[in-house]
C-alpha cells in the first residue's frame, strides 16, 4: 500500500489541471488532499487512487514562489522531500500548486517506449480534449434532445448570469424541464456547480430521474427517508446529503420532515432546482411548510431556478411569492409590486400597439416617455419612426425590454409565439351500457381506485366492454404506431394478456416495475419501423419519455387530475411533433368513466387544446365531479359541467388580460441566432465523419462494428480495464446521429461530453500509455535525431471561473535536434510511420547513451515551447479582457435604466474578471509526451557510446 504522509504533494493523474495536492490527513482507508491552486478538497481511497507521487530529481525545474528554479540535490526526511534548490533548502510543501509534473521524460530515459500509433494517438486525444472543453456547447452536445431555439437560448442567457437565478415559467409543453437540465448540465460541466439539489413534487421524482439520465447523462441519487437511515447507520454523525453530490428528493418529503430538511439545508448546494414550485404556497400572513423549506435553500444557494406554472394561473401575490424567493431585496413589499405589475400590463398593451405598427394613444404616449425618460415630442418622433421602420421598431422594442424588470429573473415563452406545435384531433366515443351488471359493477371499482376511495383489484379484461373498442380502434389505426396509456402496471399486464389471446399484434410494455434498460429495449422497439405496432405503458412507467414518432395516444383510462392528462398527452403533443395528434377515448354510457370524459371534452375542451388552468378547475370542482360521476350524473353532473365551462371560459380571459407581452418578447429575442444553438448545430454536422470515439474505445479493447443507418455495435468483450461502466453489462448500440438517438433510448449518443467518451479519455491521458516513443526515420541525415515534446498549458484555477473556456489544456509542440536547433516544421515522413507499424522496441540497452542525449534535447524544447506559451496566454488574455470589457458594458447601462439589476451582480462580474486575469498569466506547460525519431543508423551510432 502507498505510504500516506501529511504534508506531502501529490498530483491527479486524472485531473492534472487540478495543480499539486498536499495531503490533509489520513481518515481510515481514505486519505484527503487539498489542491490550493484550484480551491478543492478530495477524498482518495488508500488503494487504487489515480494519485502520482510529486518528485522532482536532480536538475529538473520546480516553481517556488512564481520563479521558475533548478533543483540541486533532494533528500527525504519523515516521508517529505527537502530540495536543495539553488542553494536554498526548500521544503516540498513550499512549491508552488501550479506546478506540472513530467513522467515522459523519465519512461523515455530508462528505455520504456511505446508503439509509434500510440503516441500519435495520445496527441490527437489531447488536442479532441482541447477543442471539446473549449467548446462553447461542451456539457451540452451530448444532450439527447432537439435543437429548439428558445430552449438553447434560456441555457445559452443562464449561463451568463452570475448566478443564475430564474423562474421558468413556459407555457405547458414547451419544455421547462429540459432548459433546466440544459442550464444544469452546463453548470455542472463548466464547474460553475459542483453540489446541485433537485426538489420535485412526490409524483415527479422518477420522471426527473429518468430525464436526467436519459437525455443528459447526469446521475442524480434520489434520496428518501429509507436511504437517508441507511446512510447513517452505516456513518452515524454524518450529513446523509453530503454522500452524493446531485441529489434528487421530493420537496414534499422533506417538507414534513424538519430534521431531514434542516439537514438539506446545511449541506450546502451551488445550484438548487424546484419543480412545479407553484404548489409552494405562501401569503403575507403565513407560507406552507414546502415554501419555508425553499426559502432556506435559496436563501443559502447561490443558483436558483423555480419551474412553475405561467404567471397568469398564479395570481399575482402567487407570483410574487415565487419572484421573491429570488430576489427578496427587490421584491419585499407585495403592494409595490402589485402597483409595478399594474403599470406593465398596462405596457403590455401599448407593445401589441408599437408590434402591430399602430398609434398608441395619449396615454401609452405618456407611459412610454416616462419610461424611455424622454419629452412627448422625442417619444412621438421615435414612435412615427417605429411605424414605418422595422428595425426601428425592434430597436424601440429591446429598449423597452432592458427597462422590464421580472425580465431579469423570469422566462416566459408561449406556445403560439414558438410555433411548431401539432393539432390535436380528438376520437371520442361512449359506448353501450349493455345488460352486464357485473361488468358496469368493475367499472365503478375501478374509478373508485382511481380516486384513491378503495384498494386496486385485479385486472381482467376478457370481458370488459371497453375491449372490442380498443381492439376495432387498433385494426382501423393499422399500420400506425399506437401509444396505450393507463394508470397502473397491473392494467398494462392485464391489457397485454387480453391482447395476446385476442389479437395478432407486436405489442410492447412499459411500466415502472421494469428497469431503465428493459424501457429502453422496448421503446426501442417500438420506435423501429418494422417493430411492435403498439406500446402499452403505464402512468409512472411512461413519465419522461416523448413518443413523437407517433401520432395516436389512446387512454384505456383517464385520470382524475387535469395536469395528469396533459401530461400523457404530452408523451406525443411536443414541439418538434411531426404531425396532428390524435386522441382516442371511450367510456361506457353511465358509467363514472362517461362523467369524467365528458367532464374533459365539454367542460375543459382538454381533448384540442392544452388546458393551462387545470389545477385551479381540479381544485375547484375535483371532489365533487367524483361525487357527480360516482351518482351517475343527472342534472347535478350537468350543473357542473356548466359551472366548469363558465369558469374556465373566465379564468382563460384573465390570463389573456395578465399577459405580459414584453416579457414574452424578451424570452425570444435572439433565440434563432443563438450562440449556443450554433455551437451544438456546427458540432452535430462534423460528427458524422468524426470516428474519434470508436478510436479512442478501440484503445481499451471495444470493437466496434457498423450495423448500417448510421448505428454502431461496441463490443467490450476484449476489454481488460475498468472505468467504463456504460459497457458493464455488455454490448451496446451507439448513434452519432442526433435524431436517431431522440428517437431511440437505448442508443449511446457517442459525443465529446459523453461519460463513456469522457472515462476513456480521462483512463487514457492519465495513464502513461503513448507517452514515450521512439521511431526510426530513414530520410533522416545519418547519425541523426529530433526529439519531439508534446506539453500541455494547464492553468491551475478554481473550478467556478471555467477557465476551460478560455484556455482549455492546449497541448502544444516543439521539436529540436541532436545539434539543439529548434525544428518547428519537422514531422517523420510517412513511410517511417507506416514501416513502425505496430512494432515494439527495446530501447533499455541504450540507457546511457540516452541519458547523455537526451536532457539536453529536452532543455532545448522546453525553451522553444515558451514562445507558444506566452501567445497563448496572451491570446486567452485578450479574449477575457474583451469578453469581460464588454459583458460588463452590457450590464451596467442595464444598471441604469433597469432596477433588477443589483450592484452585487455587477461587482461579482468584476470580481470574476480579475479572478480570471490573475490565474491566466500562471498557466504553465507540462511536458506530457516525447517521441524519439532517428536516423537509420542512430542505433548503431549509439552503441558505440
Amino acid at each position: 500500500m502507498t505510504s500516506f504522509v501529511p504534508g506531502q504533494r501529490w498530483s491527479s493523474a486524472a485531473e492534472p489541471e487540478l495543480g499539486l495536492g498536499t495531503v490533509l490527513r489520513l481518515m481510515g482507508r481514505s486519505v484527503q488532499i487539498v489542491f490550493t491552486g484550484s480551491g478543492e478538497i478530495r477524498q482518495y481511497a488508500l488503494t487504487g487512487a489515480p494519485l502520482i507521487r510529486a518528485e522532482f530529481r536532480s536538475g529538473e525545474r520546480v516553481w517556488v514562489d512564481g520563479r521558475e528554479r533548478t533543483v540541486e540535490t533532494v533528500e527525504e526526511r519523515d516521508g517529505l522531500f527537502v530540495y536543495r534548490i539553488e542553494g536554498d533548502e526548500v521544503h516540498e510543501g513550499a512549491l508552488d500548486a501550479e506546478q506540472p509534473l513530467a513522467l515522459a521524460d523519465r519512461r523515455l530515459l530508462a528505455g520504456q517506449v511505446d508503439r509509434n500509433d500510440r503516441f500519435e494517438f495520445r496527441v490527437e486525444a489531447l488536442e479532441q480534449r482541447a477543442r471539446a472543453q473549449a467548446d462553447p456547447g461542451f456539457g451540452v452536445l451530448g444532450a439527447r434532445v432537439d435543437l429548439i431555439p428558445h430552449q438553447l437560448r434560456i441555457a445559452e442567457l443562464a449561463a451568463a448570469r452570475r448566478p443564475v437565478r430564474l423562474l421558468l415559467a413556459d407555457e405547458v409543453g414547451l419544455g421547462k424541464t429540459i432548459e433546466a437540465c440544459l442550464i444544469a448540465a452546463q453548470q455542472l460541466a463548466s464547474g460553475r456547480a459542483r453540489r446541485v439539489l433537485v426538489l420535485t413534487p412526490d409524483s415527479l421524482v422518477n420522471q426527473w430521474f429518468v430525464e436526467l439520465v436519459r437525455r443528459f447523462n447526469l446521475a442524480f441519487a434520489v434520496f428518501d427517508a429509507e436511504r437517508c437511515a441507511a446512510l447513517e447507520a452505516a456513518a452515524p454523525g454524518t450529513n446523509p446529503f453530503e454522500d452524493a453530490q446531485c441529489v434528487l428528493a421530493s420537496v414534499d418529503w422533506l417538507a414534513r420532515d424538519a430534521a431531514r430538511a434542516e439537514a438539506a439545508t446545511a449541506a450546502g448546494w451551488d445550484l438548487l432546482l424546484v419543480d412545479e414550485a407553484h404548489h409552494l404556497a405562501w401569503s403575507p400572513d403565513g407560507a406552507s411548510a414546502g415554501y419555508r423549506l425553499v426559502e432556506r435553500l435559496a436563501a443559502a444557494t447561490p443558483g436558483v431556478l423555480l419551474l412553475t406554472a405561467t404567471p397568469e394561473q398564479l395570481g399575482q401575490a402567487g407570483h410574487f411569492a415565487r419572484l421573491r424567493l429570488l430576489d427578496p431585496a427587490r421584491y419585499a413589499e407585495l403592494d409595490a409590486f402589485v402597483a409595478e405589475q399594474a403599470e406593465w400590463v398596462a405596457l403590455s398593451a401599448l407593445v401589441e400597439r408599437i408590434v402591430e405598427g399602430a398609434a398608441p394613444d395619449a396615454t401609452q404616449r405618456a407611459l412610454l416617455a416616462r419610461l424611455l425618460q424622454q419629452d412627448a415630442a422625442a417619444v412621438d418622433a421615435r414612435l412615427q419612426t417605429a411605424a414605418g421602420d422595422a428595425a426601428a421598431r425592434e430597436e424601440l422594442l429591446d429598449a423597452l425590454i432592458d427597462r422590464h424588470g421580472t425580465g431579469r429573473v423570469m422566462v416566459r415563452n408561449r406556445r403560439a409565439a414558438v410555433g411548431g406545435f401539432p393539432r390535436r384531433v380528438a376520437h371520442l366515443e361512449t359506448l353501450p351500457a349493455g345488460d352486464d351488471g357485473a361488468a358496469a359493477a368493475r367499472l365503478r371499482e375501478e374509478f373508485e381506485a382511481d380516486a384513491g376511495r378503495r384498494a386496486e383489484t385485479a385486472a381482467d379484461y376478457a370481458r370488459d366492454p371497453r375491449t372490442d373498442w380498443l381492439l376495432r380502434t387498433l385494426e382501423e389505426l393499422a399500420p400506425a404506431k399506437v401509444l396505450v396509456l393507463c394508470r397502473t402496471r397491473a392494467r398494462v399486464q392485464a391489457l397485454e394478456e387480453m391482447l395476446r389471446t385476442r389479437a395478432d399484434l407486436a405489442v410492447a410494455r412499459f411500466h415502472d416495475d421494469m428497469s431503465l434498460l428493459q424501457r429502453d429495449r422496448n421503446a426501442a422497439w417500438f420506435a423501429e419501423p418494422d417493430g411492435a405496432r403498439v406500446l402499452l405503458a403505464s402512468e409512472v412507467g411512461a413519465e419522461g419519455r416523448n413518443f413523437q414518432f407517433a401520432q395516436h395516444l389512446l387512454f384505456w383510462d383517464l385520470p382524475l387530475d387535469p395536469d395528469v392528462l396533459e401530461q400523457r398527452i404530452g408523451r406525443l403533443d411536443r414541439i418538434g411533433q411531426r404531425g396532428d395528434v390524435h386522441l382516442h377515448a371511450a367510456a361506457v354510457a353511465g358509467s363514472p368513466q362517461a362523467c369524467l370524459l365528458r367532464w374533459y371534452h365539454e367542460a375543459l375542451d382538454a381533448f384540442t387544446a392544452p388546458v393551462a388552468d387545470g389545477r385551479e378547475l381540479a381544485r375547484r370542482y375535483g371532489h365533487a365531479l367524483v361525487g357527480q360521476a360516482l351518482d351517475a350524473g343527472g342534472d347535478a353532473f350537468e350543473a357542473l359541467v356548466a359551472d366548469t365551462r363558465a369558469t374556465h371560459a373566465e379564468l382563460a380571459e384573465a390570463i389573456a388580460r395578465g399577459r405580459d407581452r414584453l416579457l414574452e418578447l424578451a424570452s425570444q429575442r435572439g433565440a434563432e441566432a443563438g450562440a449556443l444553438l450554433q455551437a451544438v448545430a456546427d458540432a452535430d454536422a462534423g460528427s458524422a465523419d468524426d470516428d474519434y470515439p470508436l478510436r479512442l474505445l478501440e484503445q481499451f479493447g471495444v470493437q466496434h462494428e457498423p450495423l448500417g443507418g448510421a448505428q454502431w455495435l461496441l463490443d467490450p468483450e476484449y476489454v481488460t480495464v475498468d472505468g467504463l461502466p456504460e459497457l458493464a453489462a455488455g454490448k451496446r448500440q451507439a448513434t452519432f446521429d442526433r435524431a436517431l438517438a431522440l428517437a431511440r433510448d437505448d442508443l449511446l449518443f457517442l459525443r465529446p461530453d459523453h461519460p463513456l467518451v469522457l472515462a476513456a479519455q480521462d483512463l487514457l491521458l492519465s495513464g502513461d500509455g503513448g507517452n514515450a516513443a521512439f521511431l526510426v526515420d530513414a530520410t533522416l541525415p545519418p547519425r541523426s535525431a529530433v526529439l519531439e515534446a508534446v506539453y500541455v498549458l494547464e492553468c491551475v484555477a478554481p473550478r467556478a471561473l471555467a477557465i476551460e473556456r478560455l484556455l482549455p489544456p492546449t497541448p502544444l509542440r516543439a521539436a529540436v535536434d541532436t545539434r539543439l536547433a529548434v525544428r518547428s516544421e519537422f514531422a517523420p515522413s510517412d513511410v517511417a510511420r507506416l514501416r513502425a507499424g505496430d512494432r515494439d522496441i527495446d530501447l533499455s540497452p541504450y540507457r546511457k547513451a540516452l541519458t547523455t542525449l537526451v536532457p539536453k534535447m529536452l532543455d532545448g524544447a522546453h525553451a522553444a515551447v515558451q514562445e507558444q506559451v506566452e501567445a497563448c496566454i496572451a491570446g486567452a488574455l485578450a479574449v477575457a479582457q474583451a469578453r469581460y470589457a464588454a459583458e460588463l458594458e452590457r450590464l451596467r447601462a442595464l444598471a441604469r435604466v433597469n432596477p433588477a439589476v443589483h450592484p452585487d451582480e455587477i461587482a461579482a462580474l468584476e470580481a470574476e474578471r480579475d479572478a480570471v486575469l490573475a490565474v491566466l498569466p500562471n498557466a504553465r506547460p507540462r511536458l506530457d509526451a516525447l517521441r524519439l525519431v532517428v536516423g537509420g543508423d542512430f542505433l548503431t551510432a549509439l552503441r558505440g557510446r
